[in-house]
This record gives structure tokens, sequence and C-alpha cells, in this order.
């Protein structure tokens, strides 16, 4: 699946959303790193890793080559600022129509419009992949996350209490979060 689109962000500068693939290895293990020390909102911390630049290459070049999973970054005067994706829940027939969504962005380039910019490219996405549902889970303290997600028509499902078990402050509740497509 490919993806290429040039946005304006809020501060006027331009912005490209693009397939991230193999020859962005080593810049988008570097922004995924980064994004894991900012902020407790995400699924790992960066010294839970394991991926070499040459590992996030080859995931890269997978996700390129596929017509139904993508992983689109953000750059930025050639520099990777975020990323997105979705992958697919799993092969069999049941879960087929589901997609799992995740993203990812530098802390210094929060509230220009780059999340919702990728968000919806990953909508689109998934809808031209075939997908009648895109899922994501969000901790509940992440309201701007919250936010972005329901004014784009994802809607809660369910929490689960314990979801996270942060190193930081103890259990973060995770909210269920789907999307029809």
């Amino acid at each position: 699946m490919h993806y290429h689109k040039t946005i304006t962000l809020k501060n006027s500068a331009p912005c490209t959303l693009r397939n991230a693939d193999e020859r962005d290895g080593e810049r988008v293990l570097e922004v995924f790193l980064l994004t894991h020390r900012q902020t407790d909102f995400l699924l790992s911390y960066n010294d839970e890793n394991t991926f070499t630049a040459e590992d996030e290459a080859r995931y890269l070049k997978e996700k390129s080559d596929s017509p139904d999973e993508i992983e689109i970054l953000a750059e930025i005067d050639g520099k990777v600022v975020g990323t997105a994706g979705f992958s697919k829940i799993g092969h069999h027939y049941k879960v087929k129509h589901r997609a799992e969504f995740g993203i990812g962005i530098d802390k210094k380039y929060w509230g220009l419009g780059i999340g919702s910019a990728l968000t919806k490219a990953c909508i689109g996405c998934a809808q031209k992949a075939g997908y009648k549902q895109l899922e994501l889970n969000c901790v509940a303290n992440n309201k701007a996350a919250l936010n972005l997600y329901q004014r784009l028509g994802f809607v809660e499902y369910g929490r689960n209490p314990l979801g996270f078990n942060s190193r930081n402050s103890a259990f973060q509740e995770l909210v269920y979060m789907r999307k029809e497509l």
C-alpha cells in the first residue's frame, strides 16, 4: 500500500506524509526511541526495544510491500518527526475485517496538526485496504489524543483500568476505541 501527500501545518510549515520504507529504517527507529522516551502514553519504554536499524528497515519493507498494512512517516525539512500505521488483527476470517492503529510523534511537534493528518491518512488507507473497523487503545489521561480520536469518529467501546503498568504512575487505564470504516 502506498501513500504520499504534502500538508501545511498550523505553523505554515510544509510536512510530507509518505510510506516509510527500508531506506528510512535508521531514522524511523530514532524517532521511535525518542517518542518512547518523551511520553508515558505509549505501549513500551525505549529501553525495552530490541530492534536494530536493520530490523526496522526489514519491518518497513514488509509494510511498504503489503497490500493491507502501512507505516506512514511525517517528515519536515528531511527530518522524521513521527509515524503512524495500522496492522491487521489477524488472518482468520472472523477478524480479517479489523486493523489496529498506532501513532507516535516527537513532542516538539505536538499541536501542529501532524497527529490529525497521520490519523486521517491511516483511516483512508484502511478503508482502501478493505477493513471495516480500525481499532486503538489510548491511555485515559491522554486527553488530547482522546479528543482527536473522537473528533475523527472513533468511539469508546470499553476500558481496562489496569491496562498499562507504568514505571512512573502505577497503573494506567486504557480506553478501547474503534471506528467503523
